[in-house]
Order: C-alpha cells, then sequence, then structure tokens
C-alpha cells in the first residue's frame, strides 16, 4: 500500500469512527425518546378509556391525533410453522421434513460489515 493510500485509510477509519460515536449517541436519545412517547401514549390512552372519551380524533396545531386499535401479530417462526403443520399433517418425519426443506432453502446474502467493539472499562470493587 502507498502512503497516499494509507493515509487515505486512516482519514476514512478516522471518520468511520466519529461517525459511528455520533450515531451511537443519536441512538441512545432516540430509544429515549421512543421509550417517553410510549410511556405519554399509554397514559393518554388510559385518559381517554377512563372518561370514556368519545372522539377517535384530536385537533393539533400541524394535523391531529387519531386513536385506534392496532393488531399485532406474533412472528412466523419455525417453531411455529411446524405447530401448524403438526396440526394438519399428521406424519411427523413428514413436517420435520417441510420444515427443514423450508430451513435448507432460505435464500442468505452476504455483505461486508464493519463492527465496532468497545474496550471494557474495569469495574470499581466496592
Amino acid at each position: 500500500m502507498s502512503i497516499t493510500n494509507k493515509t487515505e485509510l486512516i482519514e476514512n477509519i478516522r471518520k468511520w469512527v466519529t461517525i459511528d460515536s455520533q450515531l451511537k449517541i443519536v441512538n441512545e436519545k432516540t430509544k429515549a425518546m421512543r421509550k417517553m412517547k410510549s410511556e405519554l401514549s399509554e397514559n393518554i390512552c388510559n385518559y381517554k378509556s377512563n372518561t370514556n372519551m368519545k372522539t377517535n380524533k384530536i385537533s393539533i396545531s400541524d394535523g391531529a391525533l387519531s386513536f385506534y386499535e392496532k393488531k399485532e401479530y406474533s412472528p412466523l417462526t419455525y417453531t411455529y410453522v411446524e405447530k401448524c403443520l403438526g396440526e394438519l399433517i399428521h406424519d411427523k418425519k413428514q413436517v420435520e421434513y417441510i420444515t427443514q426443506y423450508m430451513k435448507d432453502s432460505r435464500e442468505v446474502t452476504t455483505s461486508n460489515e464493519i463492527r465496532r467493539t468497545y474496550d471494557k472499562i474495569p469495574q470499581l470493587e466496592n
């Protein structure tokens, strides 16, 4: 590697680490804000339900807040698929064969990534 390439590599690594550090801070703030928003949503929905509010829409300065029920489905896992297949197909070997076939037939993609690890800070004992 020539000196200019090595210099460029070092500069790119510095930039990458700086951006990674900034993203870590932003993600921590985002996580905290999502938690606060979730708690506020729960409080608002509890108030609406406890006071029997009839309206499903509240006007705000730049639009509206709408209240609705959201259905959340559990993830489609191999265990769940195997359980459901077992209810339909009573031959356990066929169920295992189908499940294994699904696992083996998944499309796999690979990509090159960079992962940052942090040095552990020694813990002080009391």
